[in-house]
């Protein structure tokens, strides 16, 4: 979304709104793109599965893989429980896409653990009876989210997301608690009194660094599994995306090479993803702990808000993580 209103604890705000910034490309004229997309992440998943189903994937459900070990001629086999019966699968390589503290990885022996100090507890209600003006609302301060930043998202339809992401070090009690602090004391209190609350999701984001080792003997992680999170924003699905596709261009190449699945040999699919985005996901790493390992909490959230201010203009380095 290219449409955006950043706040600072206080309530004031910078608007970043690209139909003004660039009107020949974006808006509703004929020929400019639009300025973002909301994602239904249901129906988003599911039509992932139909993509790749048609594609020649064979998918199953219901099933969990407990462990896997690899074979002498190189490639591997893994355990796994189909409709709770057991089955036996052997691969040349396992993309481990399990999420956040990857069992797959743990099996493979990549340290995967995150610190509690680098895990965001994130809430959000879907609301129906808050107006959005069609911006994506970014709320930052210390006392509305500490060690992370509050939102109010369209959802189309009518409806909206009101979240927020707290680091559970730097906080007193937990999201929900902030959640409703924030609907009830915030400077949104008034657009916020009449909504009516349809769904409740939660949940937990690694704003962690990415992994410094991401592929191990006939496994390779990717997305979450390999700390492919915005550090900044916690975004994720994007970062996943990609890394997914680069994944997949290497394997293809590396199977067809005729070549074993070695970590050696898997090594190239991490230098392909730090040349294409890590190089950058390491360096706003380093930008988020510099701002978060402030003590001065009148600085930090000054910081932060510059920080995501700057991070979605159309000058900003990062533009594309």
């Amino acid at each position: 979304m290219q449409q955006h209103a950043i706040y600072n604890g206080n309530g004031e705000k910078k608007v970043i709104d690209y139909r003004d910034l660039k009107p020949d490309e974006y808006g509703t004229k004929e020929g400019t793109k639009p300025l973002g997309y909301v994602v239904d992440r249901r129906r988003f998943d599911r039509y992932l599965a139909t993509q790749a189903e048609r594609a020649g994937v064979e998918i199953w459900l219901k099933t969990e893989a407990s462990h896997f070990r690899t074979l002498d001629d190189g490639s591997c086999e893994i355990s796994m429980r189909k409709f709770n019966e057991p089955v036996t699968v052997r691969a040349k390589v396992i993309v481990g896409a399990d999420g956040v503290q990857s069992q797959v990885g743990k099996w493979a022996g990549i340290k995967t653990h995150i610190k509690l100090s680098e895990l965001a507890s994130c809430l959000q209600f879907v609301v129906d009876g808050v107006e959005t003006h069609g911006l994506l609302e970014i709320v930052t301060g210390h006392e509305w989210a500490p060690g992370g930043y509050a939102w109010v998202f369209p959802k189309g339809h009518g409806y909206a997301e009101i979240g927020l992401g707290v680091t559970r070090t730097m906080c007193n009690d937990n999201a929900q608690s902030y959640l409703d602090h924030f609907i009830k004391h915030s400077f949104f209190k008034e657009r916020f009194k009449n909504c009516r609350v349809i769904e409740i999701q939660g949940g937990g984001v690694p704003l962690a660094a990415p992994l410094k080792q991401q592929y191990a003997d006939n496994v390779l992680l990717v997305g979450d599994a390999a700390r492919h999170v915005n550090s900044i924003t916690g975004g994720g699905i994007h970062t996943a995306l990609s890394s997914g596709k680069i994944a997949g261009e290497f394997l293809a190449q590396l199977i067809a090479s005729g070549k074993p699945a070695t970590a050696e040999n898997l090594q190239g699919y991490h230098d392909n993803w730090l040349k294409a985005m890590g190089n950058n996901m390491w360096k706003l790493y380093r930008v988020k702990r510099d701002i978060f390992d402030t003590a001065d909490v009148v600085e930090r959230d000054e910081r932060l808000y510059k920080t995501m201010s700057d991070y979605f203009g159309p000058n900003s380095e990062y533009k594309k993580i």
